[in-house]
Order: structure tokens, then C-alpha cells, then sequence
């Protein structure tokens, strides 16, 4: 998929995944971290870590739908809705997460909720992989079905 919006030759959607993807993960560390004993300064790093992420994370979206929005083949329209929707996904699960920790002391997560967080974490790494996969040209088996193309 051509991207619309680039600089200096590069598109700047994957560019922008790249930082949320890097904070939510210095999150899970962080708390990762936090729950095997380390100082409880850690949960509250991982907090901010997850601001900064989503709003990454939205400039990426935003990035994504432009590009989305001045496709004309069908399929490949329908891949990149398909990208928006795991990466929109991954938002929403890591907003609920913030949503949760404020209301604890010093923004630290519980066990249950670090297996959501890993759970969200990894389905961002999917999405990641995803987006770098229609990057190349090469679409998953999976994808390809989900839009009714069954060529290679």
C-alpha cells in the first residue's frame, strides 16, 4: 500500500508505530519489573509510558486512516482497514488499562491486570508484523481471505 503521507521518501505511518510499540513495551517491562519486587517507582513509570503510547499510537492512526482514505483498489482498501482495526484494538485495551490504574495507589497493576497488558502487548507485536508483512507486498493467507482474494 503507497502511503500518502511521507517524508523524505519514507512513509510516516510505520515510522510512528514504532514509538508506541517502544513504550508499551518498556510498560510491560516496567511493570514486569514492579511485580517481582522492584521499587514502586516502576508502576508509575509504566503509567506514563502508556500515556505517551497512546498518544503515539492515535498520530499513528490518524497516519494510517489518511492513507487508508486515498486508496482505490478494494482489496487493498480492505487490508488496511484490517491494520487500523488490530492497531485500533490494541488503543482501546491499553486505554482501558490506564483507565483502570488511575484509580489505584501509585498507578500499579495487579497480576490480572499485567496478563491483559501482556495479552495487549502481543497483539500489538501482531499488528506490527502485520503492517510490515503489506509493507512488502505480501499479505497473510489469513488477510487475503478475510478481503475474498484468494490469489498470491
Amino acid at each position: 500500500m503507497e502511503s500518502r503521507l511521507s517524508v523524505a521518501g519514507q512513509a510516516v505511518q510505520p515510522i510512528l508505530v514504532m514509538f508506541p510499540l517502544g513504550l508499551f513495551a518498556m510498560a510491560v517491562l516496567f511493570d514486569m519489573a514492579d511485580l517481582l519486587g522492584g521499587p514502586s517507582i516502576l508502576g508509575a513509570l509504566a503509567y506514563w509510558n502508556i500515556i505517551a503510547g497512546l498518544v503515539g499510537g492515535l498520530l499513528a492512526a490518524l497516519a494510517g486512516a489518511v492513507d487508508v482514505m486515498f486508496v482505490h483498489n478494494p482489496d487493498t482498501r480492505r487490508l488496511g482497514v484490517l491494520r487500523g482495526l488490530i492497531n485500533m484494538g490494541v488503543l482501546v485495551i491499553f486505554a482501558v488499562i490506564l483507565m483502570l490504574r488511575v484509580h489505584t495507589s501509585d498507578r500499579v497493576v495487579g497480576g490480572g491486570l499485567f496478563a491483559v497488558e501482556l495479552l495487549a502487548f502481543g497483539l500489538a507485536i501482531f499488528g506490527a508484523w502485520f503492517t510490515s508483512e503489506l509493507a512488502n507486498g505480501r499479505a497473510p493467507s489469513f488477510a487475503r481471505a478475510a478481503t475474498g482474494s484468494r490469489a498470491t
